[in-house]
């Protein structure tokens, strides 16, 4: 497995990002068909699979990590940064790829996943 890590820039604030990163409604309007949570367990469902992970975020609430639990060592990370300069805000996404797959084709997965979650927080 190969780690990648992605970056996008957002013209939001970190709060509004943060709770459609964080919580199952959030998630289930870009991410997922459908996300649950039981007992701090999250459940992604999609058309043709489901998958389940261990959420984890920090105190400052920009930084969510999902565990998945059928994956060894395998996670999602999203990442919030305030830049000091501009009012942009970054999103770093680290998620992993099979060491036969190509990085651009993470890349360009996430660059549509990126793409319909801005349409869907009206940022595009």
């Amino acid at each position: 497995m190969q780690k990648v890590t992605i970056d996008y820039i957002f013209r939001t604030t970190p709060n509004i990002l943060f709770k459609r990163l964080s919580t199952p409604s959030g998630l289930s309007e870009w991410f997922a068909d459908d996300v649950m949570v039981n007992n701090g367990t999250y459940t992604f469902k999609w058309k043709d699979h489901s998958q389940m992970a261990n959420y984890i975020t920090d105190r400052k609430k920009l930084c969510i990590k999902l565990d998945w639990l059928d994956e060894d060592k395998e996670y999602l990370e999203f990442k919030i940064e305030e830049s000091s300069i501009s009012d942009d805000i970054t999103l770093y996404i680290t998620d992993f790829v099979e060491d036969d797959e190509d990085e651009d084709d993470a890349r360009e997965f996430w660059d549509n996943v990126i793409n319909r979650f801005k349409r869907k927080i009206g940022l595009k």
